[in-house]
């Protein structure tokens, strides 16, 4: 595991030379990917179930990359809903644009995936779909799990024939899985070139671990999306999550989304009746995301 304390070397010039005209360049970038996907062919894909050897047990994953070629890594963190059919579609897709995905299960310690066939017909509010998610989630947040977990996981990937190992590793997060990528990239600095949280939850919290806090430790370019919704319960974390990556040297984009919690993910339920998914703002993200990968693993 390659991991580096606070107050380490100071960072290459390539990262602190990232400037704000790089930032117009991926706006503009995730424009062009957006608006040009209908008429670009994608690459066709190889899905497979794989098992990992980790140091808590066996992990049950997906790992989604083009038919030939080696192209660069990427680890997809799932949200609590855990590695299910509309997480192993996203991992096609970003996998027909030219990228080798790992989507692991993030709750393997306790359980198989699927967990869930899909999310759209789950009741938040329901007192025994609470009393399911929070072991499993507690799980993958305990103290140190993540960590462990993200090094095998960059790990395995640079151990693949279809991951071109001179070029970085992105990784992406939805919902919890956002403080994961955040982690990820604390975690494996020197690999981890591209870091993306969507709608990520817990990133700015009053504890010592708090993800926002492991911005020094941090390399990798960074994006980050929150939904409308998050933004009016906690209107400082973009804030504090800004002066972080500033504090830190760190290439960060951080912007709202007039969007709920969960906009991204195409099997999210409805709220108050409302759908959570945003098919135009899950595209705006997903052109940012590309964007970025383009830019940053290189």
């Amino acid at each position: 595991m390659s991991e580096e304390p606070n107050g380490q070397a100071p960072l290459d010039e390539k990262r602190s030379d990232f400037s704000r005209r790089t930032f117009v360049a991926l706006s503009l970038g995730s424009t062009l990917a957006v608006t040009t996907r209908s008429v670009i062919a994608a690459l066709p894909v190889v899905d497979s179930d794989i098992v990992i050897e980790t140091r808590d047990g066996t992990c049950d994953a997906a790992f989604v990359h083009p038919a030939t070629g080696r192209h660069p890594g990427v680890l997809l963190w799932p949200d609590a809903f855990g590695l299910r059919p509309a997480m192993r579609d996203m991992a096609r897709r970003l996998a027909g644009d030219g990228f080798a995905v790992l989507v692991p299960n993030p709750f393997y310690r306790l359980a198989k995936a699927p967990l869930y066939d899909t999310a759209a017909n789950v009741n938040f509010g329901d007192p025994a779909t609470r009393a399911k998610l929070g072991p499993l989630m507690g799980s993958i947040n305990a103290a140190g799990a993540a960590e462990k977990d993200a090094a095998v996981y960059v790990a395995f990937l640079d151990a693949q024939p279809q991951v071109d190992r001179s070029r970085k590793i992105g990784t992406q997060g939805y919902c919890m899985g956002g403080a994961l990528a955040l982690r990820t990239a604390a975690t494996v600095p020197d690999r981890i070139g591209a870091a993306a949280s969507f709608h990520g939850g817990g990133l700015v919290t009053d504890k010592p671990d708090s993800p926002h806090l492991l911005a020094p430790r941090i390399r990798a370019r960074s994006y980050v999306g929150v939904a409308a919704n998050d933004d009016q319960r906690q209107p400082e974390a973009k804030d504090k999550l800004r002066a972080a990556f500033a504090a830190a040297n760190v290439p960060a984009e951080i912007e709202v989304y007039p969007a709920r919690h969960g906009w991204c993910v195409p099997d999210m339920p409805t709220d108050a009746g409302a759908p959570v998914y945003s098919a135009d703002d899950a595209e705006r993200a997903w052109g940012k995301l590309l964007a970025l990968y383009r830019s940053a693993l290189a």
